[in-house]
């Protein structure tokens, strides 16, 4: 953005700050863009909703939503001209989920003996581990290597790499990662390198690309994305899938669960487990 980076937060009950969240959702021009949605104060019952606008105009189309919902209040706030980002990953706590540890940098000291142990510099790229949904998406993983393991693994919106690197690092022997984004598919790589795990990570927009269908079929999918774009590849991720093959969706809302559980049970999936953390849905679906 030409002007100070900006944070905008609304605040306000759980059912006005999930209605907004699937607002932001459903507007055109802010797909694809960052935000958070949790529990603030349980006590008062106050959910938060921060959003981080890259331009001027993703700002104004975030304050344009949130400010249609009358028991929200919403504020701007400027960021100091640091590097904030990185500042503000270097106050998080280590996340454990399941067998796996997930830590930045300044947490190398802290790692335990008995984990999995993944270190994740997010930079540009979603996904630290401690977003809800990622958080999802590592503890249906863990349960499900409890039962069997995967030799091949598709991680569809890698972000950071954190699953595909997951999968690497616990027996996976293909572990393949695809994001829209070329600087996450940067630091995806990275990550890889800094965890000595043998996963790949290409630049693709769905799952037509070559790297992605030389592997396929794959005996599990990750697709911690979007509702909407949960819905659209719904063909395409049972395509990627072997027969009995299992699909851990994140990145929809509660109320947005039965919108995407329906689009894969009417493709002959059958439902396993959801995990639900903060106002985040986890799915773990099975291809019939």
């Amino acid at each position: 953005m030409n002007e100070p980076a900006v944070q905008i937060v609304a605040r306000g009950p759980r059912a006005e700050a999930e209605a907004a969240a699937v607002a932001v959702d459903n507007d055109a021009l802010l797909e694809g863009a960052t935000y958070s949605i949790l529990e603030e104060d349980e006590d008062r019952g106050i959910w938060r909703i921060d959003a981080f606008p890259t331009s001027s105009e993703e700002a104004e189309s975030f304050r344009r939503v949130l400010g249609e919902f009358a028991e929200l209040t919403v504020v701007t706030e400027t960021l100091a001209d640091a590097d904030w980002l990185a500042m503000a990953l270097s106050g998080l706590p280590p996340v454990r989920a399941g067998r796996f540890f997930v830590f930045g940098l300044h947490d190398r000291g802290r790692t335990p003996p008995n984990a999995v142990n993944l270190r994740i510099e997010a930079g540009a790229a979603f996904g630290t581990g401690h977003h809800g949904t990622t958080v999802g998406c590592l503890k249906a993983y863990d349960r499900l290597l409890r039962k069997k393991r995967f030799a091949k693994v598709l991680d569809v919106g890698a972000g950071t790499g954190v699953l595909a690197i997951a999968a690497a690092r616990t027996g996976s022997k293909k572990a393949v990662g695809t994001d829209i984004d070329a600087v996450s598919v940067r630091i995806s790589r990275e990550n890889a390198a800094v965890n000595s795990a043998n996963a790949r990570f290409v630049w693709a927009s769905g799952l037509d690309h070559p790297e992605v269908r030389r592997d396929a079929p794959y005996d599990l999918v990750f697709a911690n994305i979007l509702a909407r774009p949960l819905v659209s590849l719904a063909q395409d991720i049972k395509g990627a899938l072997k027969p009995g093959g299992t699909a851990i969706l994140s990145g929809l809302l509660r109320t947005q669960e039965r919108y995407v559980r329906a689009a894969y049970l009417n493709r002959g999936f059958k439902l396993v487990e959801r995990i639900r953390k903060d106002a985040w849905c986890t799915l773990v679906l099975e291809r019939r």
